[in-house]
């Protein structure tokens, strides 16, 4: 979450950010409140100091003067007990609504509220000439037999498909392509559990804003992450960090699971939008005045990935009105699909600044004490929308699909061949 001390001592800092997200906020109520909430904590520390005075005074009075004394102690006591509560009413009714108020944009960070404000930064490939009818992802999977949606659909419902054969030998090679080279980074490999407690989502900024995209296990108190990102950063929830241990750079391979509530109706051919897709996060701990520099470097190792895969792609700063709650300045990668004459999202990477490790209470012990640090996360290979730029980009004339050279250590073949 955002640092409080802004709201107290720079309200238009928030304004302003808020206003470039497109998030309503009544900015002077939440100012008064907390001025409440403080005036009510005095007042009560105030009765409670008295009490205590009195306490003293009491204990070398006799007869009626005690009483007397007494009769006003309790009074104070119960002045107390009224002021708290209220000063907790308050605070319950102040951090319901600050919980939900998202990051601070950076000033670098694209205007605009929706995807068609990003800003491109750069190209990178050109989009190959063909020669022949090229096929779509969905109809190429199907044809190879390596993708089948119409089964996922009758076991599991709308957006879902199987792998196959070759596909699967993809994945696994995407994989640990990308574990290779991450590991070469310095980031150490994880697996992290899918199922996590709420306090981790809250922790992260996904809840309570995206509360409708999350899987619930309501028997368990349990959720389904929809990014390694989750349980990466709440891996040191509530602790405190030396110094020398940052930058701490992990990455995560998971299963997702996201709901997709609100996109019915786009992307419903083959599997470009599912409920469920793996993936290969890249998760940092940093100092704060290293996370622009860090934020850069997750971007150079995103696109290291996608030019190894010989695909056309394209990166975008996003607008302000289209990050996340918890991503202050984020960059999309968009690789070419040859089918729809675009570019489409395969990688994203995000500073988080101070706001999810503020709210999951990571910190660094630093000599000028302990320090919030800064997160950062970026997707290394999102393995369902790469196998389809794959699918798309290495297509040939005669139905088959050329396996990228950088993969073919990983899969042991060099194309899939059709059926």
């Amino acid at each position: 979450m955002i640092d409080i001390t802004l709201l107290r001592t720079d309200p238009d800092r928030i304004a302003e950010s808020m206003s470039r997200r497109g998030v309503e906020l009544d900015l002077p109520g939440l100012v008064e409140l907390d001025e409440r909430i403080r005036r009510t904590r005095h007042a009560a520390e105030t009765a409670r100091s008295e009490q205590k005075e009195a306490g003293q005074r009491i204990a070398q009075l006799t007869g009626d003067e005690k009483a007397q004394a007494i009769a006003a102690v309790s009074d104070l006591a119960d002045r107390y007990k009224e002021l708290s509560a209220e000063a907790d009413r308050l605070q319950e009714k102040f951090e319901s609504v600050w919980i939900g108020v998202p990051n601070l944009v950076d000033p670098t960070a694209a205007d605009g509220r929706t995807d068609e404000d990003n800003v491109e930064i750069k190209r990178v490939g050109d989009p190959r000439d063909f020669g022949f009818d090229i096929a779509s992802h969905d109809v190429i999977g199907s044809s190879l037999d390596i993708i089948d949606t119409v089964r996922g659909t009758k076991v599991s419902g709308s957006r879902f498909g199987y792998l196959k054969g070759k596909a699967v030998m993809l994945e696994l090679s995407l994989v640990r392509f990308a574990m290779d080279r991450l590991t070469e980074a310095g980031f150490t490999p994880m697996a992290p559990p899918v199922l996590v407690r709420e306090e981790a989502l809250v922790g992260t900024g996904f809840f309570p804003g995206d509360r409708e995209q999350v899987y619930e296990i309501p028997e368990d108190d349990l959720f389904l992450v929809g990014t390694s990102e989750v349980p990466l950063a709440a891996y040191h929830m509530d602790e405190i960090l030396e110094a020398d241990q940052l930058p701490i750079r992990y990455a995560g391979f998971s299963t997702c699971f996201r709901r997709e509530a609100g996109t019915y109706g786009k992307d419903t051919a083959g599997i470009f939008r599912v409920h469920q897709f793996d993936k290969v996060e890249m998760f940092a701990f940093v100092r704060p005045d290293e996370s622009v520099a860090e934020h850069e470097r997750l971007l150079g190792i995103e696109e290291s990935l996608v030019q190894a895969l010989e695909v056309p792609y394209r990166v975008v700063n996003v607008a302000a009105g289209d990050l996340g709650a918890s991503a202050a300045k984020k960059y999309d990668i968009e690789a070419w699909y040859p089918s729809q004459g675009t570019y489409r999202e395969v990688t994203s990477c995000s500073n988080t600044t101070d706001y999810q490790a503020r709210r999951l209470k990571v910190r660094a012990r630093t000599e000028a004490g302990n320090e919030t640090i800064h997160t950062l996360n970026g997707t290394a290979v999102a393995v369902g929308r790469t196998i389809l730029t794959i699918l798309e980009n290495h297509q040939q004339a005669d139905g088959s699909v050329v396996i990228p050279e950088a993969l073919r250590p990983y899969t042991g073949f060099d194309v899939i061949e059709p059926v």
